[in-house]
């Protein structure tokens, strides 16, 4: 196994998500350089703030792309820690709590005596990043093309991401034809109540955006090809550019190594309350991929980071795990566009807020300068 040359206990942290790098970012303030290595391994050289993505691949105005993605090089405080780019493939445990090897695509292995696993979400659609810089700019670019060339927009899945694209093009090009087609009788899902849910529909509609609730498209047409019927029969004759906005998934294939028994059905990681993977000490795992009833959102993940670094300390010291995860208030806001939308906040009795704090909240800047401050950058 690689090991580094001296007594130093190495912490990996594997994904660059919004979990990835709050916990590294924490650990990095807090971990002695002298005691402990702490590596961080992304799959780009760079980071992807994805709350920024609907408008990103919509439109060139502002060169979004120029704040909103940015390489890890000042995530480090004070330097202390090793950015590796590469996916990790598998896990090569000694034994539970024994520490291991994480392996990356090129037979590379990188020692733990700690591992946090953030590798968060797969997207479909325009939010399917590849990984080389240049290609995720190319992607984006592709997406923007496409979208102002088209004619018809059905943009698939009416979630956030769903809804957010379906705004986004709207605002650039308000007289574009643009329908959302959902599952489900009313957009979003029922996490969230009936009375916020109508809301959204509301502001949706009266944005010209057309919608088809309670179906679904079972295909996808070539590329170039035009129209296509949904699977209760709709047919969208002019429809000439179909965009996915469904089925994030979370990213753990790579886990099958390490535990069969590690996963749920749908993938996600199972954790104890202190988010340290069961049967698996010296493990933890944070963000979108654990096995947790609640929303997958990147407001989540400070708490989980919290949790996470906390008993990585303890763990390091001998001490036992305290800290515990108790969940987080489901709480939602939704631009349709830089000027308005709709929010959840679930507290108190429920609190609904309107076009003036969505756009006060994410609608104007998408959180990039909070991000970037979070991560050293003016």
């Amino acid at each position: 196994m690689s090991r580094r040359n001296d007594d130093r206990k190495d912490i990996v942290i594997v994904g660059g998500g919004w979990a990835g790098f709050i916990l590294t970012r924490a650990l990095s303030a807090k971990l002695d350089p002298a005691k402990y290595n702490l590596i961080l391994v992304t799959a780009r050289r760079s980071f992807i703030h994805l709350i920024a993505s609907a408008r990103m691949v919509v439109t060139s105005e502002g060169k979004l792309e120029n704040q909103a993605i940015f390489p890890y090089d000042g995530l480090f405080v004070n330097g202390n820690g090793t950015h590796v780019v590469g996916t990790v493939t598998a896990i090569d445990e000694v034994a539970p709590g024994k520490g291991g090897d994480v392996i990356l695509t090129n037979d590379e292995r990188i020692h733990y005596d700690v591992l946090a696993l953030a590798t968060g979400s797969t997207w479909s659609g325009p939010l399917n990043f590849p990984q080389s810089d240049a290609e995720v700019i190319a992607s984006i670019n592709d997406w923007r093309n496409k979208i102002a060339n088209a004619k018809h927009v059905v943009v698939v899945g009416g979630g956030a991401v769903g809804i957010e694209i379906a705004g986004e093009i709207k605002d650039t090009y308000p007289k574009k034809k643009v329908t959302l087609v959902h599952s489900e009788k009313q957009l979003l899902n029922d996490v969230y109540p009936d009375k916020w849910r109508q809301d959204i529909e509301r502001r949706v509609r009266k944005r010209n955006i057309d919608l088809i609730l309670g179906d679904r498209l079972d295909s996808f047409p070539e590329p170039g090809a035009v129209g296509v019927t949904t699977r209760n029969g709709k047919q969208l004759r002019d429809a000439d550019l179909i965009i996915p906005a469904f089925g994030a998934r979370p990213n753990t294939a790579y886990l099958s190594s390490l535990d069969t028994t590690v996963l749920s059905e749908q993938g996600f990681v199972k954790v104890k309350p202190t988010l340290e993977v069961v049967n698996h000490p010296s493990v933890f795992a944070l963000g979108d991929i654990i096995d947790w009833p609640e929303q997958k959102q990147a407001a989540k993940t400070k708490a989980h980071a919290d949790v996470v670094a906390a008993n990585i300390q303890s763990y390091l010291t001998g001490q036992p795990l305290s800290k515990v995860y108790k969940g987080s208030p489901e709480m939602i806001v939704v631009p349709l566009g830089k000027s308005g939308g709709s929010g959840y906040l679930g507290i108190l009795w429920g609190v609904i807020v309107g076009d003036w704090l969505t756009k006060l909240l994410k609608g104007k800047t998408l959180m990039v300068p909070p991000v970037r401050k979070e991560f050293g950058l003016a």
